[in-house]
């Protein structure tokens, strides 16, 4: 599962340690973390909560020598968000844009070793309109990092499209709720 704390995201600080370890341990599934992950502190709390993997993104960007930092004690438990708005990577819980081309970041960040991204084209999430295809065609055509892709799943269709495309994950949030989305029938076609 993916725990986003929302809160800690646009305030830079991640806060609620406790209830992201309840849920992992009350679920028993694995998790990847993220939201205000700014310091080694943080990162580590969130392992120490049972953590399958931590994301940064602001993080990520603003702060290359705590990712380095990250990604040479941690490895494979760093996954990277790179929310895209507009084409370009955008921060602090989705508030400001950085500059950075998306593609460009997911490449730099392939190339500083990290195995995991989690993209969400933020024009597309909780759209239910469709998600981007031709973005996560162009990210599995270009690198060779695990790609996760979040925004704007709506359908089985989304689901195929992306599993055929070789994308590595999903994240289907609100057409789970709505029943867009049949969660059992969803994991089949992704095998």
């Amino acid at each position: 599962i993916n725990l986003v704390d929302l809160e800690g995201a646009k305030a830079g600080i991640a806060s609620n340690y406790k209830t992201i370890e309840e849920i992992i341990e009350k679920s028993g599934l694995q998790a990847e973390v993220g939201g205000g992950i700014r310091n080694m502190d943080s990162l580590e709390n969130y392992i120490k909560c049972g953590a399958a993997r931590v994301i940064l993104g602001t993080a990520a960007v603003n702060d290359k020598a705590f990712l380095f930092k990250a990604i040479e004690k941690y490895g494979d438990k760093i996954s990277v968000g790179a929310d895209i708005k507009n084409g370009e990577i955008a921060i602090n819980g989705w508030t400001e844009t950085g500059g950075i081309s998306g593609i460009e970041f997911c490449r730099e960040m392939q190339n500083a070793g990290i195995k995991y991204i989690i993209c969400t084209d933020v024009s597309k999430d909780g759209a239910m309109k469709g998600t981007n295809r031709a973005l996560y065609k162009t990210l599995s055509e270009e690198l060779s990092i695990n790609i996760t892709a979040s925004g704007g799943i709506c359908g089985i269709d989304d689901i195929k499209a992306l599993s055929e495309m070789g994308v590595y994950g999903a994240i289907i949030g609100k057409a789970i709720y709505t029943g867009d989305i049949d969660l059992k029938e969803a994991i089949e076609v992704a095998k």
